[in-house]
């Protein structure tokens, strides 16, 4: 069931009310602190985009392959936005981009029981019909800019909703490796050579390889040598002026 409200501190925090339960999504007009990855802030006008978090309870999957969920999850956007006619990439770890700028960011915050996940509160931003974005941004686009016309938020939630069902049952059912495989298509840069940031020990040139289903970014280094890298550890470096 879509819940929408008028406002809330964070679709997140406002998703942990045990009132809502697995398949449920709170749509937000308004959040006064919105949360993305890295503690960053989460802004969006009201009005023009969706904001909104989705509860899931994949009391199936293992801690250690909790990755499997993002993967998932971040197919059924790629899915949403082919219906739409926007051809879309997946930003290891979670992040969908439309050539080389940001439209979808994503924040998942998983409880736990035991070896297995619990409760998974998946944190979603598109954007959909804002035109002007705030220049302090690096590289954000939405799917009115890339199409040429406003989109009806209802629909766009519903679709996502829908393409999210069928990815999340090839996860309930065990389809592990097939998600993987779609996953790994869909990845952003992958197979390209590119600079990336290493963390306290400045630029590297690599090419990404895929990723593990423990979410290592895998990568093979301009000299040959394989490596992994888990979030937070490497950096892409994106030319915000395109």
């Amino acid at each position: 069931m879509i819940y929408r409200i008028a406002s809330t501190t964070s679709t997140n925090d406002e998703a942990r009310d045990a009132r809502y339960r697995h398949g449920d999504a709170v749509w937000a007009e308004r959040q006064t602190a919105g949360r993305g990855q890295r503690g960053h802030v989460w802004y969006s006008p009201e009005g023009e985009n969706l904001t909104f978090s989705l509860v899931l309870e994949p009391r199936f999957l293992p801690v250690g392959e909790q990755f499997l969920l993002s993967e998932a999850v971040a197919l059924a956007l790629t899915d949403m936005f082919e219906t739409c006619g926007i051809p879309t990439r997946i930003k290891w770890t979670n992040d969908i981009y439309a050539g080389d700028r940001k439209i979808v960011g994503m924040l998942i915050e998983h409880n736990f029981s035991g070896p297995t996940l619990a409760r998974s509160i998946v944190g979603i931003g598109i954007n959909v019909n804002q035109t002007a974005f705030d220049p302090a941004l690096p590289n954000p686009v939405s799917m009115a800019q890339l199409a040429g016309r406003t989109f009806d938020r209802e629909k766009v939630l519903a679709t996502f909703l829908e393409c999210c069902n069928r990815r999340y049952g090839q996860l309930e059912r065990g389809e592990w490796e097939s998600l993987q495989a779609s996953y790994r298509e869909k990845m952003y840069r992958l197979g390209q050579r590119h600079v990336f940031r290493i963390p306290g020990r400045g630029e590297i040139e690599a090419t990404i390889e895929g990723v593990r289903p423990t979410g290592e970014l895998q990568v093979r280094h301009a000299d040959g040598t394989p490596a992994e890298y888990l979030f937070g550890e490497i950096e892409f470096v994106i030319d915000k002026s395109r």
